[in-house]
């Protein structure tokens, strides 16, 4: 079959191109955006063409696209005109993950690592196709597993279809789909979770404990009520190391390049769905330990005397954790946190959690904030010197005035966002080594 993806650059719909093209269908795409994204590296591996203009398209190409691209998009009423399918994206991850025996990881938090984390044990196993929203994705039609990342947004996982649905947390975000606030995502995550044959649940979340399921459920944390536990946890400048504990008895000790206990956790995941599907002890702890996280993810990097670290982070707790790693790792450095929102309405319903995250920093820096889906003048009051005003000793910053951060020489910089804060990441890297 022939799909035309629209919106292609974008973290999902670059993972769904890559997929589709592995799994042997002819793929093309089309983007806004010119300019290079690390979710373009595995489409030109794969030798998939993205179009910036109008072109021509086979009248039997299916068109699948990212809801980023509205239905007065020049490009989406070109293929409507052209009378060509339109189906959304979800619908085609749906299509897939019912080929296969998919386990679907879930949670606001999480998702990528954890995804990432199960493949590695699966890939280098028994093999496994994998869908990760951070440009990933790999498949061929003889895997008997999927191992793939299911996000919340516009409530997507629910037209997936998990074998085992795994839950890593649950916090309010994205509340521009949610006006039910938490409860509808509490619900939202029930529904997913409940057409799984299994549920593997982070039981230290409050949110997670509060749902009801219908189906089997393992808990795993660092509680002891839980039936999976991780005991006598060791972090250090070099990682993390814990003791795995099911039902009671000691099942072996683990080693994590990674830091902070949300990876312990995501970690405890992965080991439930690798013992559950018959995997040995061994492979598990040797491919955990191996294991050096996503792509954008606590991502180190030396540029002469300065030290950054690249994340994903986006929301209050995951810049929190971020922040805490980078104290674990760099314990004897003044952490510097340099953070672009995204989306006015996200900013506006955590706002008070914004400022308590990035005041765990030792000096903060916030961008005006970023949102292709939302204007600005629908959220009056809602911008980033709200957040800078409330926050000791932060202050703006952009990508003309990068230069700031030279001032840091003996800090750990942590560039954190979802979006396009490679930019002033770059920019600051060109002026070091001018």
């Amino acid at each position: 079959m022939k799909y035309y993806c629209i919106g292609i650059k974008g973290s999902g719909m670059s993972s769904l191109a890559n997929i589709l093209s592995d799994m042997g269908h002819t793929v093309t795409g089309y983007d806004d955006a010119k300019g290079y994204k690390y979710t373009m590296d595995g489409l030109e591996k794969r030798g998939i063409k993205i179009f910036y203009g109008a072109h021509d398209i086979d009248k039997d190409t299916i068109v699948t696209y990212s809801k980023a691209f509205k239905m007065d998009h020049p490009e989406i009423k070109r293929v409507k005109d052209l009378g060509l399918t339109l189906k959304e994206y979800k619908d085609v991850m749906g299509d897939i993950t019912a080929l296969f025996k998919t386990i679907g990881v879930s949670g606001t938090h999480g998702k990528t690592t954890t995804s990432l984390m199960i493949s590695e044990i699966f890939n280098n196993t028994v093999g496994c196709n994998y869908f990760v929203g951070d440009g990933t994705g790999h498949a061929t039609k003889t895997n008997e597993y999927f191992v793939i990342e299911s996000d919340e947004f516009n409530k997507h996982l629910l037209a997936y279809h998990p074998t085992v649905a795994i839950i890593t947390n649950i916090e309010l975000d994205h509340t521009e789909c949610y006006p039910g606030g938490i409860e509808e995502i509490k619900d939202t995550f029930r529904q997913f979770a409940n057409k799984a044959d299994l549920i593997i649940a982070n039981g230290d979340d409050k949110n997670v404990r509060d749902i009801k399921f219908d189906k089997k459920v393992i808990y795993y944390g660092l509680n002891d009520n839980n039936d999976v536990v991780a005991k006598n946890v060791s972090l250090t400048d070099k990682g993390s190391k814990f003791e795995c504990y099911i039902d009671g008895k000691k099942f072996g000790t683990f080693n994590l390049k990674l830091y902070g206990n949300h990876m312990i956790q995501n970690a405890l995941s992965a080991i439930i769905v690798a013992n559950y599907y018959g995997i040995s002890l061994s492979d598990i702890k040797k491919n955990i330990a191996k294991f050096t996280g996503a792509k954008r993810r606590f991502k180190i990097k030396k540029i002469g005397k300065y030290i950054t670290i690249d994340d994903y982070a986006h929301h209050p707790t995951e810049i929190a954790v971020t922040i805490k790693a980078a104290k674990q790792k760099y314990p004897d450095k003044e952490i510097v946190a340099v953070f672009l929102p995204n989306t006015y309405s996200r900013t506006e319903a955590l706002m008070d959690e914004f400022v308590d995250a990035l005041s765990l920093a030792d000096k903060a820096y916030v961008m005006d904030i970023y949102c292709d889906r939302e204007k600005q003048e629908e959220y009056p009051g809602v911008s980033s010197d709200t957040l800078i005003k409330r926050i000791k000793g932060a202050e703006k910053i952009s990508v003309k005035d990068a230069d700031k951060l030279l001032k840091h020489d003996n800090g750990v910089i942590c560039f954190m966002s979802c979006t396009n804060i490679y930019e002033i990441e770059n920019e600051f890297e060109r002026i070091v080594k001018k």
